[in-house]
């Protein structure tokens, strides 16, 4: 097992404690300080979705920077039973856990979010499964975050804004084109 670091908000420096499971590549320290750089410090009532939760790295990050909602998707139960402990460890009350699969989340999602992220397993074609649903579930004027093997420069209505590279992890913030 190994563990990521919370690098801010009111959960700065917890640790979080990672399981072995197939697919699962926790998002570098790094990686998550440049995307809140990018998006700003503070997400101060925002709504969330972490569609492929696994380490629970990047939606407790948004928790811990002030999201109002923060929903959490995991298919894997050992994974899953693992972010149950963390929520309640951190006594984190806006983040909404659901083991379900991806694709049938986002299929039956009812409500937008300012911010979606998608870190999924690579190689398994997630990213272009998801993208007929990523209208519906990305507000008029939220953002998209996605990892991948390979840059992601547009993805439907969606273009890169910010880009960059750690290792075998290429990440990007999109955005509508024409939005804000």
């Amino acid at each position: 097992m190994s563990r990521v670091r919370i690098t801010g908000g009111q959960w700065r420096s917890r640790m979080l404690n990672v399981t072995i499971a197939t697919g699962l590549r926790p998002t570098p320290d790094r990686v998550r300080e440049t995307l809140f750089n990018w998006l700003g410090q503070h997400l101060d009532g925002w709504r969330c979705l972490d569609l492929f939760a696994g380490s629970g790295a990047l939606g407790f990050e948004a928790a811990s920077r002030g999201a109002g909602e923060v929903v959490m998707v995991e298919f894997n139960p050992r994974v899953f039973a693992l972010l149950k402990q963390h929520a309640q460890a951190l006594g984190a009350d806006q983040v909404e856990l659901v083991r379900l699969d991806a694709l049938k989340f986002a299929a039956s999602a009812s409500r937008p979010y300012d911010l979606v992220m998608l870190d999924p397993p690579y190689n398994k074609g997630w990213i272009e499964q998801l993208e007929p649903h990523l209208e519906a579930l990305v507000a008029s004027d939220g953002w998209l975050y996605i990892e991948a093997e390979v840059p992601v420069e547009s993805l439907g209505e969606f273009e890169a804004v910010k880009s960059g590279r750690a290792g075998q992890v290429c990440f990007q913030l999109l955005k509508r084109r024409g939005g804000a």
